[in-house]
């Protein structure tokens, strides 16, 4: 959980480490679709400039945001400077095993 971007507050570092959490757990539930765990993969590994600066409204992403933050959403910035899409990303990647999905 070492992602954070240099110039985030604490606040934001907190938000990561929430949603990392979030992801994790949500990529080593069982009845999480494998598709779907492979989707948000995908996205991870997606640059920014081909994200071009969407929102996503995938419902594990928000709800977890939501539920990090208080505060309902209804998208998250599909950007890896925003610190609940990276961290909820990189819980999903980094609880994923390499041989499953092609890591």
């Amino acid at each position: 959980m070492d992602s954070y971007h240099e110039d985030w507050t604490d606040s934001q570092r907190a938000l990561y480490d929430e949603c990392y959490r979030r992801g994790a757990d949500w990529a080593e539930d069982p009845a999480t679709p494998a598709e779907d765990v492979q989707q948000v993969i995908n996205l991870g590994e997606a640059d920014d400039d081909t994200l071009a600066d969407a929102e996503i409204d995938f419902p594990p992403l928000v709800d977890a945001v939501t539920e990090a933050t208080g505060e309902v959403v209804s998208t998250v910035p599909a950007s890896h400077d925003d610190p609940a899409f990276k961290g909820f990303v990189d819980g999903v990647r980094d609880s994923s095993s390499d041989e499953v999905f092609g890591l």
